[in-house]
């Protein structure tokens, strides 16, 4: 329950706007969200490199574009495929 609908409003806002040219500072950031592949998204990680026994994986600590992004697509179907 909201109190208003001055949220509501505002996401409606932010996901609408997203598709005007130049709103976004890199246009094939559209196209790299779950929603657009039929995929869902790999997982985020950020620093520290381990965290309450989670560790990075290595393959994206190591700098390899490539190998990076084939680990990305990897988790991608696999996650989709779990939840699917």
């Amino acid at each position: 329950m909201l109190t208003g609908g001055e949220l509501p409003a505002m996401v409606m806002l932010d996901a609408v706007t997203r598709y005007v040219p130049s709103v976004l500072g890199n246009p094939e950031s559209l196209e790299q969200e779950s929603h657009a592949q039929g995929e869902l998204e790999h997982r985020q990680y950020t620093r520290p490199v381990e965290f309450e026994g989670h560790r990075v994986p290595d393959v994206l600590l190591s700098g390899h574009h490539g190998e990076v992004e084939k680990a990305r697509k990897e988790e991608r179907v696999k996650r989709t495929e779990q939840k699917g």
